[in-house]
């Protein structure tokens, strides 16, 4: 192949450079960066890089928080050819150390967020470790900084961007909410590809201003922040999601655009309905929720304090480099409140006999799907394949084809099946079913059941080890304000009593038809906030073992 014919990423600086020279790109406090600046301070780094002595293929592990430099250090370490591994800043140091042990990194970037790794460093922890580079400024002898490595590069070398091996540019970790996190390795293209996709579905361009809500070393916030790039928009950067300082910035720099997973939805509801006014409201017109589905009253939420915005929520995995499919849950240009309650009956009714699930919507263009159907239902595995998907995880031999059944689809780990309208739904995840009874219950099939009582705020149901039924099925709920729980089983409430207790809730799921297998045998009152990764995914292994050591001792709540 011919290098004109391949994909980089980097080839947003042209755009940023010309068309965006003289605009606003980056914000980050009170400093501001035009395109041309941007785009030179890349290069100057890359220069450096390059004398430094970093080439083709080497990898580079990152931990910091998001910034501005953060973003030019991707882009550098891309345009020479070298890959990039960004760390998960959470992370203890020992949790950080084994994944540069896996993927053996010659650099290692750290912000001030790291500062306690450095004595770890000094005793040969990584051995792959050539060169250790700090985003501010740092006085240690060995520890080079960004602006050291900028005034070494030598302005008259030649430059052009480079390649790694198989195209590689990003190694991505998983979230790694039930074991230890893996590499994902993903390429120029499928970054590319899914920045074209988000633009042309969520509909973003050059006047948008973007706020990173997400970290950049987890997929969704990568892969929003190269669709802004890609189209030339103005990236506001808070070093991490807080709602009080995202609800400021959203006011101060009239934001537009956003991604949110729905732990952070409904905080930036809650601080922005304290505020008695909310000016940025009605800037924002663009809102990409992942990471979960939202439940009816959060989006009603939403649309009372983003009227202008758009709603879309997006279904995908790291392996996929973020997004598969993407539906859009209100948009204020086409839909009035009670066409999109309309809109939800009718998917619900498109999808007849099936079990309810999630309905995600449907494929990006570039994106394949299938259902790999087990018998005679239409229930299945959910199957990908296409440029958006990676290349490999990292310690895979990139000889070697993953050993799957069918080699040439990617399988997620997800069990759905997708209707008559090619509406995908999710059932649930492969590693999520629970066996009660010699029965296969998804537990997000019975979530989305309860998460319609309009009592119900959040619901998580897990499977619970039991002598006689293998795994006993157990909901833990969180009621909304203003509802009351009974331990004791109650008897039909009055018309404007707001009670809830176990017995209204399984006779509430065996009104919307759940079969009486899926009904949980127990609920749970859980009063705090449920535990999540970084990318607000829930942590089910943590809370069964917290509901395991307090069922003996039921009734009770958390």
């Amino acid at each position: 192949m011919a290098y004109y014919s391949q994909a980089h990423i980097c080839q947003c600086l042209t755009r940023l450079s010309t068309l965006r020279r003289n605009s606003i790109v980056t914000i980050a406090g009170d400093r501001r960066k035009t395109g041309e600046h941007f785009v030179e301070d890349v290069l100057s780094l890359a220069r450096g890089l390059l004398e430094l002595g970093l080439r083709s293929g080497d990898i580079v592990a990152i931990c910091a928080l998001n910034s501005v430099c953060y973003l030019e250090w991707l882009l550098a370490v891309a345009f020479v050819g070298a890959v990039v591994a960004p760390l998960n800043y959470r992370w203890i140091f020992e949790e950080a150390k084994s994944a540069m042990l896996c993927v053996r990194p010659v650099m290692l970037v750290t912000d001030a967020s790291c500062n306690c790794w450095y004595s770890e460093l000094q005793s040969d922890a990584i051995p792959s470790l050539k060169w250790h580079a700090f985003l501010g400024s740092f006085e240690a002898s060995n520890i080079l900084t960004t602006e050291m490595l900028r005034k070494n590069g030598i302005r008259t070398l030649p430059l052009n961007y480079s390649w790694a091996p198989e195209g590689a540019v990003v190694i991505c970790f998983t979230s790694g909410t039930t074991g230890r996190p893996k590499g994902v390795v993903i390429s120029h293209s499928a970054l590319i590809v899914q920045s074209l996709a988000k633009a042309a579905i969520v509909g973003y361009c050059e006047n948008d201003v973007y706020l990173h809500t997400t970290p950049l070393c987890h997929i969704g916030g990568l892969s929003s922040a190269m669709a802004m790039l890609m189209v030339g928009a103005c990236h506001v950067l808070i070093p991490k999601f807080e709602a009080t300082l995202a609800v400021e910035s959203i006011e101060q720099h009239r934001v537009t655009s956003l991604i949110t997973v729905p732990a952070i939805l409904g905080d930036l509801i809650s601080i922005a309905r304290a505020k008695e006014t909310s000016k940025g409201s009605q800037t924002v017109e663009k809102i990409l929720n992942g990471g979960g589905s939202l439940s009816v009253w959060l989006i009603k939420d939403t649309r009372k304090l983003f009227p202008r915005a758009k709603l879309l929520s997006a279904y995908g995995m790291t392996e996929s480099c973020s997004s598969l499919t993407f539906i859009t849950l209100n948009d204020p240009t086409i839909e009035t409140p009670s066409q999109l309650l309309q809109t939800s009956s009718k998917i619900k009714s498109a999808s007849g006999n099936q079990p309810q699930g999630v309905c995600v919507g449907k494929p990006a263009p570039h994106v394949e799907l299938k259902v790999c159907i087990d018998g005679s239902s239409q229930i299945g595995r959910i199957l990908t394949r296409g440029p958006h998907v990676m290349l490999r995880y990292w310690d895979q031999n990139p000889l070697k084809a993953p050993n799957h059944i069918n080699e040439v689809w990617l399988d997620t780990g997800d069990i759905g099946y997708i209707d008559n309208s090619c509406n995908l739904w999710l059932i649930g995840r492969t590693n999520n079913r629970i066996k009660s009874g010699g029965e296969n219950v998804h537990p997000e099939e019975v979530e989305s059941i309860l998460l319609q009582h309009p009592g119900v705020v959040a619901v998580i149901v897990l499977g619970i080890p039991d002598a006689r039924l293998t795994e006993m099925v157990v909901a833990c709920v969180k009621i909304k304000e203003g509802w009351q729980w009974s331990e004791n089983n109650c008897e039909d409430p009055a018309e404007n009593e707001l009670l809830l207790c176990s017995e209204i809730l399984r006779k509430y799921c065996r009104e919307k038809n759940l079969s009486g297998f899926k009904v949980p045998k127990r609920f749970v009152l859980w009063r705090k906030p449920f535990p999540l990764t970084t990318t607000g995914k829930i942590r089910r292994d943590q809370i069964r073992r917290e509901v395991m050591s307090i069922l003996r001792f039921l009734p009770c709540s958390l």
